[in-house]
């Protein structure tokens, strides 16, 4: 695989990974980690992008379609929805630095939406905590290759 693809399908996988569809960034970063594709800084900032980018979609979706949320094609369930709001009220904003959390963030990032948080603010700490995340598995894929 090119480098290019590589980039490609783990902007790709990152993206759908954000969203509530299930992905696997994390073991495609792995994987292209192992396999040594690509340079590891640019598939940080890739990842990151993505997972961000599908954030963002979230965010939109909270923002501008939560009025939907009673509807079938809805892409969250109600409960999953109270549980994030409730978390929300309880944290606050900052809670945004978890966005990256499976099964949890999704609804979170999409509430924010809803909530109405400032675009920059949701941003920032989305890109921290997603950011934070993927040097993370780096960092644990390197001590697991280095065996």
């Amino acid at each position: 695989m090119s480098d290019l693809a590589a980039y490609v399908s783990l902007f790709f996988s990152a993206f759908v990974s954000a969203t509530i569809l299930p992905g696997t960034s994390e073991a495609a970063l792995t994987l292209m980690l192992n396999e040594e594709t690509g340079a590891p800084a640019i598939l940080l900032l890739v990842a990151t992008l993505g997972n961000v980018l599908g954030s963002v979609l979230n965010w939109f979706l909270g923002r501008f379609f939560t009025n939907y949320r009673d509807r079938k094609w809805f892409p969250i369930k109600e409960a999953q929805y109270d549980r994030a709001v409730g978390w929300f009220d309880k944290y606050g904003k900052w809670t945004l630095l978890l966005a990256w959390v499976p099964f949890f963030g999704d609804p979170l990032t999409i509430v924010a939406g809803a909530m109405r948080v400032h675009f920059g603010f949701f941003l920032l700490l989305v890109t921290i905590g997603k950011g934070a995340r993927y040097l993370f598995v780096m960092q644990a894929a390197a001590l697991i290759l280095l065996d």
